[in-house]
């Protein structure tokens, strides 16, 4: 990480667009994920190496948002999916026609989607999300473009087979499935992740993850490339007792195209 920043730094890093407010702005994540505290921590090296350039780490909903305030030329740096980031540079999806000219800075680790669910909510295979009470995300995130894509080729329609489809934050899942007005979320993210590990440690409280790896062959199949199975140890959570068998997409730090930055080497 601290590469990262000597790296930006050292390339005499400048801004190629007018920021909505001063400083180097680095669009990350909601507070429960993975983003966010990465983003903070790669503002602080900034700040400690170059004091002037005054970096700061803004919460978002996410891979779409920020990207979209990339192209507006209101972020300087962002976290985001590759999905995401592949949809922009090719016009398709969100960014239907109107493809964005931004670059890949760094290739930081895998996004592990997690169907998060508890033993109580009977959920133990993707077909079992019907009737049930469901959080795709935030509207407009990564997170939820991929939980929309995943759901599709599990054929299960998010518009009439949920019991009730919400669009919350990882940590307003957490929260409704322990006061039980929510059956699972979908959140994508590093692991473990602060939100999960929360609910696993909440009492009496069985933590499951809902398999889905089956799904990869047909997602990608459907997306491109930019999917690959993976598996959550057992014990990665509190009270997680078995391998959860999952869907990743990578996670980058992007730019817009015409920012001079260093590449990131070992």
């Amino acid at each position: 990480m601290s590469l990262i920043g000597t790296g930006l730094v050292a390339s005499g890093i400048a801004r190629s667009q007018p920021l909505a407010a001063p400083g180097f702005a680095i669009g990350s994540g909601t507070t429960g994920g993975v983003y966010f505290p990465l983003g903070r921590t790669i503002a602080g090296l900034l700040n400690q190496a170059q004091p002037d350039l005054n970096a700061v780490v803004v919460a978002t909903q996410g891979s779409i948002e920020n990207i979209d305030a990339l192209g507006a030329g209101k972020f300087d740096l962002v976290f985001t999916q590759v999905d995401t980031a592949v949809n922009a540079v090719d016009g398709e999806d969100h960014y239907d026609r109107k493809p964005l000219k931004i670059r890949a800075l760094a290739n930081l680790y895998s996004g592990r989607m997690q169907v998060v669910t508890t033993a109580k909510a009977g959920i133990r295979r993707m077909a079992d999300l019907k009737g049930k009470r469901v959080s795709t995300g935030t509207p407009g995130s990564g997170n939820e473009n991929m939980a929309f894509r995943l759901l599709k080729v599990a054929a299960v329609d998010r518009t009439s087979d949920f019991g009730k489809h919400e669009f919350l934050t990882p940590e307003e899942g957490t929260k409704r499935i322990l006061s039980g007005e929510l059956d699972a979320y979908f959140f994508n993210s590093g692991i473990p992740t602060a939100t999960i590990v929360g609910l696993g440690n909440a009492p009496g409280v069985e933590l499951r993850l809902v398999d889905h790896a089956e799904l990869t062959e047909g997602i990608v199949a459907r997306y491109g490339r930019v999917y690959f199975p993976e598996i959550i140890p057992a014990g990665t959570y509190p009270r997680q007792k078995a391998d959860n068998k999952q869907v990743s997409v990578g996670n980058i730090l992007a730019v817009s195209e015409g920012m001079p930055a260093a590449l990131v080497t070992q």
